[in-house]
């Protein structure tokens, strides 16, 4: 379904896309990162705390490491601040892409399995599947950042996969 390279090439590109926004979300004030701009999670800053809270719960499905707390609906708030989201992202990315780096084909076959908040029981899927998933839930989320930043005024920068630099 998927291989070891797709899953480098996008942890990288999770890494460069976040780091983008930062650039873009540092200097905002929070009064604009709070407002609510009619997404699914109201706000920038909502929406990226989210997107931080599942990247954590599904790289600890992947990696075996610590799991965030709470669910869904405590994911918006997980950091305070902008600075405070940026020390937790950097740190998660990292931790993306040393996962990535160690994964083979074999880690990309099989079932995962779990218990899901959201669904309220036991799921079975494809381990690829969840990969899969896990990166289109961030580029998802990150979409919805970037038309909230765009509308508010902010020029983010353009999000197209080939355009990403070469390491």
């Amino acid at each position: 379904m998927i291989t070891p390279e797709y899953v480098r090439i996008m942890a990288r590109y999770n890494a460069w896309q976040n780091n983008a926004l930062w650039a873009i979300v540092e200097p905002m004030p929070l009064t604009e990162l709070d407002a609510d701009r009619g997404a699914f999670f109201g706000s920038i800053r909502a929406t990226l705390n989210h997107l931080l809270w599942g990247d954590h719960l599904w790289l600890s499905r992947f990696d075996g490491g610590a799991a965030p707390t709470g669910g869904i609906e405590e994911s918006v708030n997980i950091t305070p601040t902008p600075a405070a989201w940026w020390a937790e992202r950097f740190r998660l990315d990292g931790r993306m892409q040393l996962w990535a780096e160690k994964v083979s084909a074999l880690d990309l076959v099989g079932e995962l399995t779990w218990d899901s908040g959201a669904l309220g029981r036991e799921v079975h899927k494809p381990i690829g599947l969840c990969v899969m998933h896990f990166f289109n839930h961030q580029t998802h989320h990150r979409g919805q950042v970037h038309a909230m930043l765009t509308a508010a005024g902010y020029a983010p920068e353009v999000t197209d996969l080939f355009i990403m630099p070469e390491d």
